[in-house]
């Protein structure tokens, strides 16, 4: 079968399309053959070796968290599942044509295998991150960098638990921030006054990594009620890096829920096929995603 694959840590251009030998559903897993696989930051962050600590790995390595497809093993011990099944799910080595997936959901009606493959690690971030960030109902969240996969699951999280969000993103996103709850405004010079101008903020996360910690403990008051996906020295600074996944098939029943009342929904902004993983890193790692973007097998 064709995989991503890395045998050392660095940029875009360490990625290959290798031939590689099928992997097999092990106790309680299933596998699956792939129909797509999410691009999310860990992927390449994994890559370049960040987060060794938290994602060791053995190289060479295969690539991806996140997939969509149809199940054509399981493995001893799994039940509630049928070889034919349409899942979307998170295991390893996902940028595959065949992959073993870990945690598994039935895909919710109505939805594209590319879209179901959008879900699984961003809603888990966006529904770990709230409850970590202790923000409730009636309050304020400040969500900076609010226009790509996990921000767009934050804003429709909190506007289902009637929790205000007031969203910064590009000039470009301001409409799509509005049109999933927020309250827009735009990034760059100012945007501190711009927010205070919103009104009171309860709660903050930094979804993007671009050096906003101080300014976010400063619009709330307290670090602790800060939480970072992004920004690996945001504890130099009294704020939480939030980078371990809960409980992933909870996550996965949340979001088919909310997706079957029509309160979640994240855009495609665009796919790759296999062939293409470094440009959808290249991409992933640039920002300005408007939803979510995808590897198409």
């Amino acid at each position: 079968m064709k995989r991503v694959s890395f045998a050392e840590f660095g940029g875009p251009d360490v990625l290959q399309l290798i031939d590689a030998e099928e992997p097999h559903a092990g106790p309680g897993q299933v596998r699956i053959a792939v129909r797509a696989a999410g691009v999310n930051p860990v992927d390449w962050r994994i890559r370049e070796g960040q987060f060794l600590k938290a994602h060791p790995i053995e190289l060479p390595s295969g690539v991806g968290l996140d997939a969509s497809g149809v199940v054509d093993e399981i493995g001893e011990g799994v039940e509630g599942v049928e070889v034919g099944d349409h899942v979307f799910g998170e295991g390893a080595s996902t940028y595959a044509e065949f992959a073993v997936l870990s945690a598994w959901a039935r895909m919710p009606e109505g939805l594209t295998f590319e879209e179901a493959a959008g879900y699984p690690s961003v809603v888990e971030t966006a529904l770990r991150i709230i409850r970590e960030v202790g923000v409730r109902p009636g309050q304020t969240l400040l969500v900076s960098g609010a226009s790509g996969g996990v921000g767009s699951a934050v804003l429709q999280v909190a506007r289902d638990r009637g929790i205000t969000v007031i969203g910064t993103g590009g000039a470009a996103n301001q409409d799509y921030l509005r049109s999933l709850g927020a309250v827009a405004t735009t990034y760059g010079d100012g945007w501190v006054e711009r927010v205070r101008q919103l009104g009171h903020v309860d709660a903050a996360l930094d979804l993007s990594g671009s050096g906003v910690i101080r300014e976010l403990v400063e619009l709330t008051g307290d670090p602790q009620k800060v939480i970072s996906i992004a920004d690996l020295a945001a504890p130099e600074l009294g704020v939480r890096f939030s980078g371990v996944a809960g409980s992933v098939p909870e996550a996965l029943a949340e979001a088919s829920d909310l997706i079957a009342r029509g309160k979640l929904h994240i855009p495609v902004e665009k796919s790759y096929t296999l062939a293409e993983a470094a440009a959808a890193h290249i991409d992933s790692r640039a920002g300005h995603t408007r939803g979510r973007r995808v590897i198409v097998v």
